[in-house]
């Protein structure tokens, strides 16, 4: 691609696209959504208290489970074809669990509530089951390795696969001969590789998280600037979450992976997870009968990987994600960088949803040389300026080695989009996917629209500190909830059915358990 951002190849691609004998060609993708929240209190402290019964088991739930902490529910939704049944069944979901919360609350922000240190963060626990275990230790390991205090932050993750009548189309387009699961994997890291190149505009659009609390950086150095009393904030970030202060710290420095071909991903992956850490070793894995992590190798698993956006296939029984990956190849991915929104009771709304599918058809269709170190490097340093310094003016990235705006290349991604969500906008008079593009058009023209500017501007107005701000937006989402009306008695008792069948499941993979939990992580690491 030149300096001057002209993709010439993503231009005929999309012109021949338009000119199909499939106008609908991108329509009717799979959506879903997993939502993360903090529990805390009617005061805004985090819970201690456990993941309640009524919402059944986070070990075997499907839809209602727990990330990190016993305090941070995460909400799963199923694959939409449509993005209002997704947000309805997300919406739904918080209905249930608000049924059952009493006088708690779900943080309604990323950056988490006050909080006195890693000790006041409760690991989840899924049971007695060596998989419940397992689960418990790797967060141990967590904990041990990075702090608890970053496991405490929360996210939105946004799951897409391309309809199936697209692939067949992109091949021709391509002048590929078959639209098989390898060319699909091939297409999806070529999805990868220009997210890893454009995917800091989805910080600048969405990033919500521009200061904190300032109990979350307590005996850490950070060059923040004070906002007012408790609360800490860098003048132009856009999400402190995907900052060196939260997700892109530096304890994950030495793991590369790249996305240059499933098997370099699945090799990569597969060596950080079997290469001693000399930090982690002096850790130590098993000291005086109990575990601090599940060995000490660079990633304790996959999943340990932080990424902003991740291949995925649906794994069957017993599978690593690796295995599932390497056995069907890529199903979906998921877009990890996203901010819980305050002023969403949700967490995330159509629009949003939109524009990240329509984003996706971008980085797909754009072309995606493979990924060398250096211009690795160049883009994790342009994601991490853009987490930091986001809305500062004339700020400038590094494309291809030369500095631009990111004012001037964020204009040209979203003109480049427009044929995209002419695309999906087919046959709708509404034109939804052309309304969201320029609802994000407008956070570039006037940086004051970003959510991240607007998060300060509330704390400047109401005068409340960042914790205050969180806390009251909580209580908004918290009566949203609670007086919708009428609401879905039928899914609601869905729900309740599945919260009792989870428990049973949970008693029986514990019933079923027939060997040691030393012997379990040995049986699984062999595989």
């Amino acid at each position: 691609m030149s300096s001057s951002g002209i993709d010439r190849a993503f231009e005929r691609r999309l012109a021949t696209l338009i000119n199909t004998r499939e106008p609908r060609v991108l329509q009717n993708g799979l959506k879903g959504v997993e939502k993360e929240s903090l529990r805390v209190s009617a005061d805004g402290r985090i819970e201690h208290s456990p993941h309640p019964v009524a919402l059944g088991s986070a070990l075997s739930h499907e839809h209602i489970t727990t990330d990190y902490s016993e305090a941070l529910i995460e909400l799963v939704t199923p694959a939409f074809r449509e993005s209002w049944q997704l947000l309805q069944y997300l919406c739904d979901l918080h209905q249930f669990v608000y049924r059952h919360l009493g006088e708690q609350l779900l943080w309604a922000t990323s950056m988490p509530c006050m909080l006195t240190g890693d000790a006041e963060i409760p690991i989840a626990r899924y049971g007695r089951s060596n998989i419940g275990q397992m689960k418990e230790v790797y967060r141990l390991g967590l904990g041990n390795r990075y702090g608890r205090m970053m496991q405490a932050i929360s996210g939105v993750h946004f799951n897409y696969s391309f309809p199936q009548q697209f692939w067949p189309v992109l091949a021709e387009v391509l002048q590929e001969p078959r639209a098989d699961a390898h060319f699909i994997s091939e297409q999806y890291f070529s999805l990868l590789r220009n997210y890893r190149r454009h995917g800091w505009l989805i910080l600048y659009l969405f990033g919500n998280s521009p200061a904190l609390c300032s109990s979350f950086v307590r005996g850490r150095d950070h060059q923040l600037e004070t906002f007012a009393p408790g609360t800490l904030y860098a003048p132009y970030a856009t999400s402190l979450r995907m900052s060196d202060l939260g997700y892109r710290n530096k304890s994950q420095a030495g793991v590369q992976i790249s996305v240059n071909s499933l098997d370099e991903y699945v090799r990569d992956l597969t060596a950080a997870v079997s290469t001693p850490h000399p930090e982690y070793q002096k850790l130590g894995v098993k000291v005086d009968g109990e575990y601090r992590q599940l060995n000490a190798n660079l990633l304790q698993i996959e999943n340990e990987y932080y990424s902003y956006i991740r291949p995925k296939r649906v794994a069957r029984s017993g599978e690593h994600p690796s295995q599932a990956l390497r056995r069907g190849g890529v199903e979906y991915v998921e877009f990890r960088a996203l901010d819980v929104s305050a002023f969403d009771p949700v967490g995330v709304n159509q629009n949003k949803l939109r524009f990240l599918e329509a984003f996706a058809a971008l980085c797909v269709l754009k072309q995606s040389e493979p990924i060398d170190a250096g211009e690795q490097a160049h883009l994790d340093a342009n994601h991490a300026i853009v987490a930091r310094r986001g809305r500062e003016p004339g700020l400038k990235l590094n494309r291809n080695g030369r500095p631009v705006e990111l004012r001037t290349w964020a204009l040209e991604l979203i003109d480049s989009m427009r044929g995209i969500c002419e695309l999906l906008d087919q046959g709708d008079e509404r034109k939804p996917y052309t309304a969201a593009l320029d609802l994000q058009q407008t956070k570039i023209d006037d940086v004051d629209r970003t959510p991240s500017a607007r998060s300060l501007q509330e704390l400047r107005t109401t005068g409340e500190s960042f914790a205050q701000f969180a806390l009251r937006m909580s209580r908004v989402h918290k009566a949203y909830f609670v007086d919708l009306y009428p609401p879905n008695e039928q899914r609601l008792a869905e729900f309740s059915a599945e919260a009792e069948q989870s428990l049973e499941r949970q008693a029986s993979i514990e019933a079923a358990d027939d060997m040691t939990f030393d012997q379990f992580l040995i049986k699984y690491f062999e595989r």
